[in-house]
């Protein structure tokens, strides 16, 4: 005799909200805002629409859970505590090589696209779909360089405000290139970088 399955366990709970949500991105990606359904939704999670409702009173509070998260989670860029052992200039550039993997991945900027086109009708978001790109990478970059300033290898005051020029050096031309479509070769986006950190380092480190 089968017996009745108990409540899901936290890990199983962790694993299909996680289901849910790749599967609403993927859903948004396909047919856009409009075209999306809760059932939609829900078919290409596996699950039932009662499922999903469970979770989301509607398509409205999906999308404002999973654009933000979908952003979000292209900005892991490795811990910075991994990169203690390196020199300045190496950990900059391994940084910025995540940054633009990240800047300019087509899914990402399909969402990008997404987010901005229904952005009037979300206010919930407070933020632009750029500024949920960038808000976990400026985290990494502003801990790196807090780290170099205390130990007196850069001199550059704020380092908030530095870490966001660092990016904008290093991203900015290459994600606004890739939102119409227009990708640089690996070897000019190389070129790109190792400039953008050069000329960062120039200014950054003490006179």
């Amino acid at each position: 005799m089968a017996t009745r399955r108990g409540r899901p366990t936290q890990a199983e709970a962790k694993a299909l909200d996680q289901t849910v949500r790749e599967a609403a991105v993927a859903t948004f990606l396909e047919f856009g805002y409009a075209g999306a359904t809760m059932e939609s939704i829900a078919q290409a999670a596996g699950i039932t629409k009662r499922s999903l409702y469970a979770r989301y009173a509607d398509k409205r509070a999906v999308f404002v859970d999973v654009i933000p998260w979908a952003l979000a989670r292209y900005t892991g860029d490795e811990p910075v505590e991994q990169l203690h052992d390196e020199d300045l200039e190496t950990a900059l550039l391994a940084l910025g090589r995540a940054s633009l993997t990240r800047a300019t991945h087509p899914q990402n900027v399909r969402l990008k696209r997404i987010a901005f086109n229904e952005a009037a009708l979300f206010p919930e978001f407070n933020v632009s779909a750029e500024s949920m790109m960038w808000a976990g990478r400026q985290r990494a970059v502003t801990e790196l360089l807090r780290q170099h300033q205390e130990l007196g290898n850069i001199d550059v005051g704020d380092v908030e405000l530095a870490a966001e020029h660092f990016l904008a050096l290093v991203e900015a031309v290459p994600a606004r290139m890739a939102d119409f479509g227009v990708f640089r070769s690996k070897k000019q986006q190389e070129r790109h970088l190792q400039f953008a950190v050069q000329l960062f380092l120039r200014g950054a480190l003490p006179r």
